[in-house]
């Protein structure tokens, strides 16, 4: 048998191409390696700036209480904020209490949310929570981590969203999509786990400034940063990205 064709990689190890090509690598940020205290400096810099860009940043969920932002937060997964606001305003007029909305027939939730995506398993996360709230806490949305999280279809992403912009209560870093990429492009954070991303975004930004940061990063990645196409020449903050073009 021919041995597989190998290549030199940038360390200097040799490592097999996979068969038809070769090896598919992640392209890595370029940058001058940056201390503790410049990387600091630098991300509160554009902070600022973005700040200046977003000064309203608050999450664009419709919500009148913490309960309509949790079930909002939940249905928003893989749905853009425009759809779910269409379904919730509806939702909500019909069942705005977590004993009314839990006591929805799986069935019959399933055809109000649809339009969302992921129908099925948003019906069964979005009862059974609301079960939990009546169960287990008194039919409120509990102000604190520890206990958001035991939350059928509620992990920190979601419950950081509920505590910093329902409850004013700093918790965390919320990092979804457009926060991981963001957070990598700008060079904050070599990882790829949610919560390794949170744990060095919360390691740059002083807590004050840690519910801003979700939400402002967030808009700046719908807006310009975008997925496929970032629309460096009319970011603020180009000058001091590693990854601008």
């Amino acid at each position: 048998m021919t041995p597989p064709r190998t290549r030199r990689s940038t360390a200097g190890k040799r490592t097999s191409s996979p068969k038809g090509g070769r090896a598919h690598r992640k392209p890595a940020v370029r940058r001058k390696k940056e201390g503790e205290g410049e990387l600091r400096t630098r991300a509160r810099s554009v902070l600022r700036t973005l700040r200046e860009a977003y000064p309203q940043a608050r999450t664009e969920l419709s919500h009148e209480n913490a309960f309509q932002l949790l079930i909002a937060t939940i249905l928003s997964a893989q749905c853009t904020d425009v759809r779910v606001n269409m379904v919730t305003r509806v939702l909500f007029a019909k069942y705005p209490t977590p004993a009314a909305l839990g006591a929805v027939q799986q069935g019959a939730l399933e055809e109000e949310i649809r339009s969302t995506g992921f129908y099925r398993m948003k019906a069964r996360n979005v009862l059974a929570c609301c079960r939990a709230l009546v169960e287990r806490f008194g039919g409120e949305v509990p102000p604190r981590m520890e206990d958001l999280v035991t939350l059928p279809g509620v992990g920190r992403k979601t419950a950081n969203v509920v505590l910093g912009q329902a409850f004013g209560i700093t918790s965390g870093v919320v990092v979804d999509t457009h926060v991981q990429r963001l957070a990598q492009r700008l060079a904050f954070t070599e990882e790829e786990d949610p919560v390794k991303i949170e744990s060095d975004l919360m390691s740059v930004f002083p807590e004050k400034d840690w519910i801003d940061v979700g939400s402002i990063l967030i808009l700046h990645g719908r807006r310009t940063c975008k997925a496929r196409t970032p629309d460096c020449p009319s970011c603020p903050v180009s000058d001091r990205c590693p990854s601008a073009t």
